[in-house]
């Protein structure tokens, strides 16, 4: 029986468990922000060494997506699912026992590759169960929105668990949720690989690729810290850049290549992943900077900050029905180009905000705006990053999508902790209350972040102009699947 093969029901169990799996990794991106301070003290952790808490998951999350995704295609999607699911939760468990700092930073590494292995099998998978059109880019419409809730719900569960049962329970939250998946899986999840393909790898891909991702994320995140113009960074930068056009010739001649260069000839998905970079950058960026300013400035505490936040996510769940069903009706470019339209313009107003600011007379409404954006720009997103690509490459696929928003919010939080960083210490030389200061230095990292996103709608368009062209799609094909996936979508409304 084929994963397509399964009964409708059967599907979206499977989806469920699914899904759950990757709202785990998600929300582990952003459930320790609130929690920082209180863990700092817990395991008297230096200031330098806290930001590692963050920046071990991402590094390991970002580095091995392309290779998780590439095994499971030819591994076995569940069984690689499985692999990941088991190392994610005894490395949750394992740092919610840390008793030190390197413990937990090591834990939070190994959690992150966990994770790498874990998002883009699930992923494929969804992929594979369903039929491209309407059904597809429902469940694919519904993994965007989790997508885009995740970031927010990790910060408001954060501060929930911090203040009333102990920052080691933001760890400890996913083993029960984890152990359930795996005892459900074999038992809901289709398995599938490729079929009748010799299993051969591309070692020095896998090395370089591997090598240069966590190399480059490794840098950007700790760049505000030691200077963008420091010798190691330099150093970093350079090495980081030197090993992506290896790997890119590499690719080029191998016989079984780790990323086919052939997959970025579907415009789709060219697009895709680039705004995917453009929204991890603006989007990530912008709720790191917030947070910052409500408990910096306004004096919030991990809970109130969290929960501040709530705002953002429920819009984005609220309208993510509507932006599946404006995807499947008039394509995935417009809604992206609203959706990032509507991120840019959030965090623009949000450079409003002042020293002594209100929730809802400064903040409520950038939230909602942005939470809206995320809704329209997260599911086109998911959706046209695996229009068009061919079952063997689905774990590829969904591994260089979440690859491009994981290196994108990395490189965005970097540059606006600078830019905010370096406008603080420039007010203060001049004179100004520390609170004056802090505001003017996240107004210029509000303006950086809303600047990335605004940058997604020229590439919106290129999108637009290429799948119009006869020669970007079979036209007769993308006709005939438009007709299906609309009446789909008006069978299941009536």
């Amino acid at each position: 029986m084929t994963t397509k093969s399964i009964p409708q029901i059967h599907r979206w169990r499977a989806f469920a468990v699914l899904a759950v799996s990757f709202f785990m990794t998600i929300i582990d991106l952003a459930i320790v922000n609130t929690a920082l301070p209180t863990i700092g003290r817990a395991l008297h952790f230096s200031e330098s060494n806290l930001q590692w808490v963050v920046t071990a998951y991402a590094i390991t999350f970002g580095g091995f997506l392309l290779l998780g995704g590439r095994a499971a295609d030819l591994l076995g999607r569940r069984r690689i699912l499985m692999v990941g699911l088991a190392v994610f939760t005894a490395a949750s468990l394992a740092a919610g026992l840390a008793t030190n700092d390197g413990f937990l930073i090591a834990m939070r590494g190994v959690q992150g590759f966990g994770a790498a292995v874990v998002l883009p099998a699930a992923l494929s998978i969804v992929m594979n169960m369903f039929t491209e059109g309407a059904e597809r880019n429902k469940a694919l419409g519904l993994w965007g929105g989790i997508g885009a809730a995740g970031a927010t719900v990790g910060l408001i569960t954060g501060g929930l668990l911090t203040r009333y049962v102990g920052w080691e329970y933001i760890f400890f939250l996913n083993v029960p949720i984890g152990a359930a998946a795996l005892l459900l899986a074999p038992r809901l999840v289709p398995e599938s690989r490729l079929a009748g393909v010799r299993r051969r790898f591309d070692p020095l891909g896998a090395v370089t690729v591997t090598g240069a991702l966590v190399l480059l994320v490794y840098t950007i995140s700790n760049a505000p810290q030691v200077g963008w113009g420091s010798a190691r960074t330099v150093t970093l930068l350079a090495v980081s850049a030197a090993l992506l056009p290896a790997f890119v010739a590499i690719e080029a001649r191998a016989a079984a290549p780790l990323m086919p260069l052939r997959i970025f000839r579907l415009p789709t998905v060219a697009v895709a992943n680039a705004v995917g970079l453009l929204l991890g950058g603006s989007f990530f960026a912008f709720i790191f900077i917030g947070t910052l300013y409500m408990q910096q400035v306004l004096g919030y505490s991990a809970l109130k900050a969290g929960i501040a936040w709530l705002a953002a996510s429920v819009t984005s769940v609220a309208l993510a029905g509507v932006a599946q069903k404006l995807v499947t009706r008039i394509s995935a470019g417009p809604v992206m180009a609203l959706g990032m339209a509507l991120i840019g313009g959030g965090i623009l107003w949000a450079t409003q905000v002042p020293v002594q600011g209100q929730y809802w007379s400064a903040l409520a409404g950038p939230f909602f705006v942005v939470g809206a954006g995320t809704a329209f720009a997260f599911i086109p997103v998911s959706i046209a990053g695996l229009a068009g690509v061919a079952e063997q490459e689905a774990g590829l696929a969904s591994g260089l999508l979440n690859t491009s928003q994981q290196l994108g919010g990395a490189i965005g939080v970097a540059i606006a902790s600078t830019v905010a960083a370096t406008h603080l210490n420039t007010l203060l030389g001049e004179g100004k209350p520390a609170g004056v200061a802090l505001t003017g230095g996240f107004h210029w990292a509000f303006w950086v972040c809303g600047a990335l996103a605004l940058l997604a709608l020229p590439v919106t368009a290129a999108l637009r102009r290429r799948t119009a062209a006869p020669a970007s799609l079979d036209g007769a094909v993308a006709a005939l699947q438009a007709e299906e996936a609309i009446g789909d979508v008006e069978e299941i409304t009536k």
